[in-house]
């Protein structure tokens, strides 16, 4: 009897295996017409058992829970496969859940620890940017940035990092409103900031080298949405004694990383 119950466990455990394998292969299949759903393209059949290496009956038998649950839906005259309202509605689900201080808070505090100078989370308020959130390390010179303020777009790092993929009326406006020296390093000229935000978005991060504040160097990377539209900048500073202009570019690229997880968080496909 021992024998013949211990032989039997296995068996208990396979079909619960076979279905999490089921559930896996029509999650691909979801996937795969998702991935050329961006190309705006439907998938036939023959076109989506040959892309996932499945015969066409397998297939069928996947996609018909999905067909069911309206992730999937298939069109009745030519049999192709595209996504289902169904997933609309997951997706619009999602988005709502979404809020950018929840988003970025994990990935602000470990940008904190990671480089130690003081981490800020900002929004576009053109030609300002507002500061939503503010991540301090104690050990080190505070800032004094405050949560719910503004400052100008053109002299901080945060302010160029978004307006560097903000649309051109954006960069009119922060010209218009005026670029008045705030310390000696300020870029006072439209020509000036214009080139800085060409580097900006070669590079993918913006710096403030001294611009805003005296002794204060500050590196922003910006943050998108699921429309890939900018939605804010992520940074980190500190005096210039703790970031030095080679350690701002080695910065550079773990704060432009940093932004760009969150920007995956909030739907970004960039």
């Amino acid at each position: 009897m021992t024998s013949t119950a211990a032989e039997s466990r296995p068996a208990e455990g396979r079909p619960e295996r076979n279905q999490s394998a089921s559930l896996r292969r029509a999650l691909a299949v979801l996937e795969h017409v998702r991935d050329r759903a961006a190309a705006g393209t439907d998938l036939s059949l023959t076109a989506l058992a040959d892309g996932l290496g499945m015969s066409k009956s397998t297939v069928l038998r996947l996609a018909a829970p999905l067909v069911d649950a309206q992730l999937l839906a298939r069109d009745r005259d030519t049999g192709h496969f595209r996504l289902g309202p169904g997933a609309l509605q997951l997706g619009q689900a999602y988005l709502a859940t979404l809020d950018l201080r929840t988003a970025a808070s994990e990935e602000a505090h470990q940008l904190m620890r990671e480089v130690g100078g003081t981490v800020h989370l900002c929004v576009p308020d053109t030609p300002y940017v507002v500061y939503v959130d503010k991540v301090e390390n104690e050990t080190a010179v505070r800032m004094a940035s405050r949560i719910g303020s503004r400052a100008p777009m053109y002299c901080t790092a945060v302010g160029k990092a978004m307006l560097a993929w903000l649309p051109e009326d954006a960069f009119a406006t922060v010209v218009a409103d005026g670029l008045p020296a705030i310390t000696t390093r300020t870029l006072t000229s439209a020509a000036a900031l214009r080139a800085d935000l060409t580097r900006i978005r070669t590079r993918g991060y913006a710096v403030d080298d001294r611009e805003n504040e005296p002794e204060v160097r500050c590196i922003a990377a910006p943050v998108f949405d699921h429309n890939n539209t900018v939605i804010g900048a992520i940074s980190t500073s500190a005096l210039t004694s703790r970031i030095t202009a080679a350690r701002a570019r080695e910065l550079g690229p773990v704060v432009a990383a940093t932004a760009a997880r969150v920007s995956r968080r909030m739907g970004s496909t960039r």
